[in-house]
């Protein structure tokens, strides 16, 4: 099957009074039609960036793109413009963390979810338009007479219905969620991941979804790419990723997952140590400093990530089937 979208040692930093923050340093992954492709890891990690990278939506300056590609059907996304860049757009959207932050509060519900379709000059009259709006409210589960209220009127999860709307509006092959559900209460979490399911199988769309969360991690995705301190450090198929982690990072967060006590036998992994900081990171492996298994090579030699069996891409010197 031909991926849908394709990123290769894509690495952006930032510019800042202290230094250069390399916040994204050789991601490389790739998104097949249909997939929900997971990726977790700490704050500051560089999930977020990357999301944001495949949409072009970070600040330069500060920030400045230092390489990589990122195609999509094929077509390198970072070399687009004009116009090839809005019908690219099109077909690419996101769905933002904070429900609050991200829809204007000066303009209507409509008028929000029907700004992606003017701005691609989607149909010719108003009419159609707000037909297409209030057919995509009820898909998301919004009563259409809330079509000319604010959004201050609404709660969180509402909130974040109304920007999934906006985002599948233009019925896209690819939506970002960048932690869409972790500013809302456990109960509307469960609401908001249902529909994501439901839409995602009933128009085929592609998801990179990204979060803290891996209990969400594991009820919603296909994949799971786990990042540290800007780098990919594993990648797998969830249920072989959740079965049997190879790196100590990755063993580490799924150690973390709350287990009732009476049926866990898992051994609480607790890493040492701050996490470094993406200004001077560390050399060699990147996850030395704090690793319970580093030895004399992890210092020097910064492992690669590789397929350790099955499509099970690990960047450990001491990965299993990599000793």
């Amino acid at each position: 099957m031909e991926n849908l979208l394709e990123v290769k040692n894509l690495q952006f930093s930032f510019r800042t009074y202290g230094g250069v923050v390399k916040a994204v340093r050789d991601v490389s992954f790739e998104v097949r039609p249909g997939e929900i492709l997971g990726i977790v890891g700490e704050s500051g990690c560089g999930k977020s960036v990357t999301s944001q990278c495949l949409m072009r939506l970070n600040p330069e300056p500060p920030g400045f793109f230092e390489g990589g590609e990122i195609l999509y059907k094929g077509k390198d996304f970072t070399k687009a413009s004009g116009q090839e860049l809005r019908k690219m757009r099109a077909d690419m959207q996101i769905i933002f963390q904070d429900p609050y932050a991200s829809l204007n509060p000066r303009m209507t519900v409509g008028e929000v979810i029907a700004e992606p379709l003017n701005i691609q000059k989607r149909y010719k009259t108003a009419e159609e338009t707000r037909a297409q709006v209030l057919k995509t409210m009820e898909v998301v589960g919004l009563n259409p007479k809330y079509y000319n209220r604010y959004p201050h009127e609404f709660s969180g999860g509402q909130r974040q219905r109304i920007g999934i709307a906006r985002a599948i509006v233009l019925g896209p092959s690819l939506v970002v969620c960048d932690e869409p559900v972790s500013a809302l209460d456990v109960s509307i979490q469960s609401q908001v991941l249902n529909l994501l399911r439901e839409l995602q199988n009933s128009m085929g769309m592609a998801y990179i979804f990204i979060s803290h969360n891996l209990s969400v991690i594991k009820h919603i995705s296909d994949r799971v790419m786990v990042m540290y301190l800007g780098h990919v450090v594993e990648m797998a198929d969830k249920k072989e990723l959740f079965a049997n982690p190879s790196h100590p990072y990755t063993q580490a967060l799924l150690s973390a997952i709350p287990m009732p006590e009476r049926h866990s036998k898992r051994k609480k992994i607790i890493l040492q140590g701050d996490l470094p900081s993406p200004a001077n990171p560390p050399s060699g492996c990147i996850f030395h400093t704090r690793c319970f298994m580093a030895k004399d090579i992890c210092s020097t030699q910064k492992p690669e990530l590789r397929d350790i069996g099955n499509g099970h891409m690990c960047a450990c010197h001491f990965c299993d089937g990599c000793k």
